[in-house]
């Protein structure tokens, strides 16, 4: 795949990723709570992420205008995505009632991790 055409896919991916952030996080918390929704019943988490997500959201549709001068919040996305779907893995297989986010929000960041990580320049290719 030539340079040009992996900065154009991940325009689009940073676009994509960043609108189901803003607006499908919080529909997928009401529509399928068993693979989207942390602490069942009343908590307050559900919508501290929605916020942290949609926030991410807007600023992946800032990087999506020019990838090369946002690596690092791209890199981030990546990196906090793998943590954070490592450890949501992890209770969800410790912990019976969580399971559904194996097939759930565990997958999606695992996903948005590798599509952002592979079409992301490195350093040395993004200079050339």
């Amino acid at each position: 795949m030539s340079a040009e055409t992996r900065l154009a896919c991940l325009r689009i991916a940073l676009v994509a990723v960043g609108l189901i952030m803003i607006f499908a996080v919080y529909p997928l918390f009401q529509l399928w709570p068993s693979g989207w929704s942390w602490g069942h019943g009343h908590s307050h988490y559900p919508m501290m992420i929605v916020g942290i997500y949609a926030t991410l959201g807007v600023f992946l549709l800032f990087a999506a205008r020019n990838p090369l001068e946002h690596r690092s919040l791209i890199w981030f996305t990546v990196w906090s995505s793998i943590v954070h779907g490592g450890v949501m893995a992890v209770q969800a297989i410790t912990d019976d009632a969580e399971r559904g986010h194996l097939v759930g929000d565990v997958p999606a960041l695992f996903l948005i991790a590798l599509v952002l990580g592979w079409l992301t320049p490195r350093q040395a290719a993004a200079a050339a």
